[in-house]
């Protein structure tokens, strides 16, 4: 019996050695308050926001091409490149000239004459108007002429008889003073006529310009 207890004794110890080696040979325990768990990844919102700013904005628009301005035209005629002379084969009537101002484009470029022209009699080349201008004549519609070098217009300009007026204080007259349309500087026709120096008779009168 008491054999018995000492063999039983023996092999209780053993096995409990046995489990103790096994136990310290296993893994250890995770300590208390320590995930296992393998690190996250990061939040897909925040990648959003990284990925947004650095993608350029969709709502910017392409820039639009620079465009060329488009090429100017031509220039209005002016005195300095016209030259000015008077066709009176038109006639006349009830005491009246009718005449055609012809103005040719003397200059080395194309230029554009659109209107009327001022038109006075004068004393002399360099003098100064006599009486009253031209008065404009609107049957005839104004439209835009492109006068290449050597080209002309014309308008119908109407002279009528000093002699007409009784109350007319006769000047001689050497010619016209030409003003193209929109400019201040002038041209001379030399065309001797009898002009009124007092104010109130009306002896000219002008048309559009017309092209040749």
């Amino acid at each position: 019996m008491w054999t018995q207890r000492i063999k039983t004794g023996l092999l209780t110890t053993t096995a409990a050695a046995s489990l103790l080696l096994i136990a310290a040979c296993g893994p250890s325990p995770s300590p208390a308050g320590t995930s296992s768990a393998p690190p996250t990844s990061s939040s897909p919102s925040a990648s959003s926001s990284a990925s947004a700013s650095a993608a350029p904005s969709a709502s910017a628009s392409p820039s639009a091409p620079a465009t060329s301005a488009a090429p100017a035209g031509p220039g209005l005629c002016k005195a300095a490149s016209l030259t000015a002379t008077t066709d009176s084969t038109g006639g006349g009537a009830a005491g009246s000239i009718y005449e055609k101002l012809i103005l040719t484009n003397s200059g080395s470029a194309t230029c554009t004459l659109e209107g009327f022209a001022g038109v006075s009699l004068t004393a002399d080349a360099n003098g100064a108007p006599i009486g009253e201008p031209a008065t404009r004549e609107t049957t005839t519609p104004v439209t835009k002429i492109e006068l290449a070098p050597g080209k002309a217009a014309w308008a119908e300009l109407r002279y009528t008889q000093a002699g007409n007026y009784g109350d007319c204080t006769k000047v001689a007259a050497a010619g016209y003073r030409i003003y193209p349309p929109e400019d201040t500087a002038s041209l001379f026709v030399a065309e001797p006529h009898d002009a009124c120096s007092n104010a109130g008779i009306k002896l000219l009168s002008i048309t559009a310009f017309q092209a040749v």
